[in-house]
């Protein structure tokens, strides 16, 4: 049986493109007692509200007639925003020389958060080499909660 993100995605896809938008990710969480399904675009230029509106109202409908999901939820369209999270292998290679956060879940040399460049990604193990301070950082798929972009000003 498919993941609910998973069909959500295959359902949302053609609404997606007709909008020129690409998707970045859906998401089903729950979040202080209420589930939320969560599509998130990416478009060159940015996503604007108009994007998201009209992907939400090509998207409503379907799935409301295919019913993925059992029990009430709220729905979201939204962009992947600048500061996005790095999840597939296509991410981080579309990435590499980006300024990236990276949020580790234990402490390592006493800190929890690094900021540096994406330097390379490794598919097959999940490490990221990051350059922090002039000095390459390896960070295992295991130790890491996140790698998101990051803005620089």
């Amino acid at each position: 049986m498919k993941k609910i993100t998973d069909l959500v995605a295959e359902l949302a896809a053609p609404a997606i493109a007709e909008a020129g938008c690409t998707l970045w990710d859906v998401e089903y969480v729950k979040e202080a007692g209420t589930w939320y399904l969560r599509i998130l675009l990416d478009k060159e230029g940015g996503v604007d509200i108009l994007d998201c509106e009209k992907v939400s109202r090509a998207v409503e409908p379907l799935l409301d007639e295919a019913d993925p999901i059992e029990g009430s939820y709220t729905f979201e369209v939204g962009s992947a925003g600048a500061e996005r999270v790095l999840k597939r292998p296509s991410d981080f290679q579309r990435f590499l020389g980006s300024p990236v956060t990276v949020r580790l879940y234990q402490n390592r040399d006493g800190r929890k958060e690094f900021a540096g460049t994406l330097q390379a990604y490794d598919p097959d193990s999940g490490a990221a080499t990051v350059e922090v301070g002039g000095s390459e950082l390896v960070f295992s798929r295991q130790e890491t909660a996140l790698i998101r972009l990051r803005v620089e000003f």
